[in-house]
């Protein structure tokens, strides 16, 4: 999160909301699942497209699915299978808050990456 001085609940929210673009990335962190915090030796990682995740908060709870897009203005990602239908049925993404996931598969297709999450070790 954006480093401020203050505790203070309003200048906490402030300043996620007012965080410019390149520090919101830092929002879109979620938990990794056991067996990878194990492997990693990091109990957090930043989503990207191609991950797979699971729903561990809300209605969608307990769904499992490839994140299909991520907005980083926002701060939620669009997972494969968590959608809802509107009033004239139509089925629409439902978005999720990236800390209310928990990744279970990583996309490594990304040579940094993988180094980043090594070097973790």
């Amino acid at each position: 999160m954006v480093r401020i001085a203050s505790t203070q609940p309003r200048k906490q929210r402030k300043a996620r909301y007012n965080a410019p673009l390149h520090a919101r990335g830092k929002f879109l962190n979620a938990a990794l699942a056991s067996d990878l915090q194990e492997k990693y030796g990091k109990k957090s990682c930043r989503i990207v497209v191609g991950d797979t995740v699971k729903v561990q908060r809300g209605d969608f709870r307990g769904e499992e699915g490839v994140v299909d897009g991520v907005d980083t203005e926002k701060g939620t990602v669009i997972v494969h299978g968590v959608s809802v239908t509107k009033v004239d049925g139509t089925e629409v993404p439902r978005p999720v808050y990236a800390s209310s996931v928990t990744i279970t598969k990583l996309k490594l297709d990304d040579k940094k990456r993988e180094e980043r999450l090594e070097a973790g070790n």
